[in-house]
């Protein structure tokens, strides 16, 4: 069975819609580790009450990014796995990171990429009178939320909605759109190459696989 290694900073939503996910065979994989770069996400007692390893590694303990994400990288790959999942993990990766996982790592925004990367994502969305925001799910580049899409979801944005309106639509699309993408890549349909995703030997357009 295909090993996958979560990072997280947060809460871990994601991380336990995957964990269901797996535990419910809708994906075919175990999730063997968790890392957090916070000691109190919740997201570790998340996994502990899933049996799955949890770890936590704090920056301020490493001289800089790369010295502290080199740690990371061989504390992951003491679970060698085929697939890094990033669920919420708030510190911008360095390039040897990102280039060591290159084609196995996944993150999910939430934004329709390429718009709005980086922070607060649902603000601007509504601060700009946009009438849908979503989510992305792409392949993990050295740019900051620039890699190849594989997945969106849409949600509708209101007049007068509120922001955490606005995040619990967008993440009960997460809570689905992620383990579809994250099963496409175990069983083997989903891969980076050429600068682009690619689901089922078909090279997919920028902003993803057309789900609807």
């Amino acid at each position: 069975m295909k090993k996958i290694v979560v990072l997280i900073s947060g809460q871990g939503s994601n991380l336990q819609a995957l964990i269901d996910a797996c535990q419910q065979g809708r994906v075919a994989a175990e999730i063997v580790a968790v890392f957090s770069n916070k000691a109190q996400a919740y997201g570790l007692q998340r996994a502990e009450a899933a049996g799955i390893a949890a770890h936590a590694l704090d920056a301020k303990a490493f001289a800089d990014r790369d010295t502290f994400d080199a740690a990371l990288a061989q504390a992951i790959d003491q679970y060698q796995p085929d697939l890094v999942v990033l669920a919420g993990y708030m510190r911008i990766l360095s390039a040897a990171f990102v280039q060591h996982y290159a084609g196995r790592m996944l993150n999910i925004h939430p934004s329709l990429l390429p718009k709005y990367p980086g922070l607060h994502t649902h603000r601007q969305a509504i601060d700009n009178g946009d009438s849908e925001h979503g989510t992305s799910v792409h392949f993990v580049t050295e740019q900051l939320d620039g890699g190849p899409v594989i997945l969106q979801a849409k949600v509708p944005i209101f007049p007068g909605d509120e922001e955490d309106e606005v995040v619990e639509r967008v993440q009960a699309q997460e809570h689905t759109l992620y383990p579809l993408v994250v099963n496409w890549f175990v069983e083997g349909r989903l891969a980076m190459r050429d600068g682009a995703a690619w689901l089922d030997g078909q090279r997919l357009p920028e902003q993803g696989h057309a789900a609807d």
